[in-house]
């Protein structure tokens, strides 16, 4: 499927599972649909599954999101807590579309947590609330982080996805990698394929440490080999290093949980001129977690470091809090800067990352999909430098490739659903969708990619159209009952005008039509471009 085609569909507000291979255009396809979205008035929640992968699109981890956290599982009346909070339950309310980004990380468990939360949320039955939801990666790619022996099993095997039931949309393109061997190595580790020539292709690219150039970012398949490498780079640094221990409060075993789930270490030892990486998104949005820079200064007042961020500007690193709560109070907390040492990086982090070259140790791989994401993430094979490799390396799951060859079937179906479809047909679909999520299709000639401030038409856009929304409708976002869906009936059979319903019902005019399509009384005529009774017919 081309790139276009699953955009079509990511329009039509179907719930869709967007895959393909490294560099096949993922993220492309997802920012073109962010881009689209926010020309309509609507903006998405872009989430991921780890703090690398949301740093790439631009949003924030699926579990911060949620609320759900470092939480393994979640009753019925605990997700309705952390859906009851204020921040959590005004981001529920707001959205309309949510975007899961390296859903291949994501344990089936966790994806079942965001079902719950965003059910309880938006106070709805429905499947996650009724979001559209987009759920994108690659299962050839790392499995599910597991915090004991078990294997933690893929999002694709909870009975959220089987109920979501997502439109499979493959990507067939390629535009990371432009070298014809070099793709022909990945394909064979993709198909299970690979053999005597593609190693010797790869051994080929076999060098000592020692031979290899020093800014060239490493990876590796254990934190043990990150740590060494961070430590001896740091160790060279000339100046005097500045170390930063962090505070706790709580219950000891609370306070562990938070130390394992920290990345920034407990004992952060800095200096200036050393790569660093952040380990937490700001407030304000200064940094994210994931941000790599260089420690130029130290705060002469504060003693705090002073990061150069690799993307451009320059800021202050203050100590941030990790904590876990209950029930409004705080059980236990961590203090620390959140930064950790970053000339090294694990092949977990690197997911999702495009290298112009990059060292890349699988001697020990342990996991399937390790070599795969490492090597996939280099263009050429000549910017690859390999200090060697197990056999593990170049394996992939049974499993993966049997559900693999079920998502090309389903995406195959949907493409020719998709081609078979008029083109005004799929223009209804899309201004439908549009409508129901309190939108405005984008005007004749103005491109999908330019995001329009259709703030005035659309309160709800924004924060500072959002805060006094709640004062001035007490009902926004209040379930409809069968009394109101009743009079609706009789106010729109009366000849009522939307926005003296919405007066009526104390609601947005944009609920008003949502409600009116959901009951069946109106429909898009693409004759005239606008919403009618359903009783239209087209000539």
């Amino acid at each position: 499927m081309t790139q276009e085609e699953a955009l079509e569909i990511l329009k039509t507000g179907a719930n869709v599972f967007l895959t393909g291979e490294p560099g096949a255009g993922k993220s492309h396809t997802v920012n073109a649909y962010v881009r689209y979205v926010r020309s309509c008035g609507i903006e998405p929640a872009i989430t991921a599954s780890t703090g690398i992968a949301a740093t790439h699109i631009g949003g924030m981890t699926i579990h911060a999101w949620s609320g759900i956290g470092i939480a393994t599982r979640l009753t019925g009346k605990e997700a309705g807590m952390i859906a009851a909070r204020t921040k959590i339950k005004k981001r529920l309310e707001t959205a309309r579309v949510l975007i899961i980004d390296e859903v291949s990380m994501l344990s089936a468990p966790t994806l079942a947590m965001v079902d719950m939360v965003c059910r309880a949320g938006r106070e709805s039955g429905i499947l996650f609330g009724g979001l559209q939801v987009v759920l994108v990666g690659d299962f050839f790619q790392l499995p599910p982080v597991s915090r004991d022996e078990k294997k933690a099993p893929f999002a694709y095997a909870s009975d959220a996805w089987t109920a979501l039931n997502p439109v499979v949309c493959y990507l067939s393109g390629q535009y990371r990698q432009d070298d014809p061997a070099y793709l022909d190595i990945l394909a064979a580790i993709r198909a299970n394929r690979f053999g005597a020539a593609h190693r010797d292709l790869l051994l080929g690219q076999k060098r000592d440490i020692a031979a290899v150039p020093a800014d060239i970012p490493k990876l590796f398949s254990h934190n043990a080999d990150v740590d060494r490498i961070n430590k001896e780079r740091l160790h060279i640094l000339p100046g005097s290093p500045s170390t930063f221990q962090m505070e706790s409060f709580g219950s000891r075993i609370l306070v562990d949980m938070l130390k394992r789930n920290c990345l920034s270490p407990e004992v952060l030892v800095l200096k200036k001129g050393a790569t660093v990486m952040c380990t937490k998104n700001h407030p304000q949005g200064n940094f994210v977690n994931g941000t790599l820079g260089t420690i130029y200064a130290f705060d002469r007042d504060t003693g705090y470091p002073m990061v150069e961020k690799r993307a451009g500007g320059r800021i202050t690193i203050k100590p941030m809090e990790w904590t876990i709560g209950e029930n409004g109070r705080t059980r236990a907390r961590v203090a620390q800067v959140p930064l950790r040492l970053a000339w090294a990086m694990t092949v977990h982090k690197s997911q999702g990352m495009s290298m112009d070259a990059a060292v890349v140790d699988l001697s020990d791989a342990f996991e399937y999909g390790q070599g795969y994401v490492a090597l996939s993430r280099v263009r050429r094979l000549s910017g690859l430098y390999l200090l060697g490799a197990n056999d593990r390396a170049f394996m992939v799951s049974d499993d993966i490739l049997e559900k693999d060859r079920r998502f090309r079937l389903l995406s195959e179906k949907a493409e020719e659903k998709l081609r078979g479809m008029a083109p005004k047909d799929i223009a209804t679909k899309h201004a439908t969708f549009v409508w129901r999520c309190g939108g405005k299709m984008p005007e004749a000639g103005d491109p999908a990619g330019e995001t329009k401030n259709l703030a005035p038409q659309h309160p709800r856009n924004g924060i500072n159209g959002y805060m006094g929304l709640r004062e001035r409708y007490p009902n926004a976002y209040r379930p409809w009952s069968n009394t109101d869906d009743d009079r609706l009936r009789e106010l729109f059979n009366e000849g009522h005008k939307t926005a003296a319903m919405a007066t009526r019902f104390g609601r947005q005019p944009g609920a008003v039509r949502r409600r009116l399509l959901t009951l069946g009384l109106v429909a898009y005529n693409t004759d005239t471009g606008k919403y009618e009774p359903k009783t239209f017919s087209h000539s």
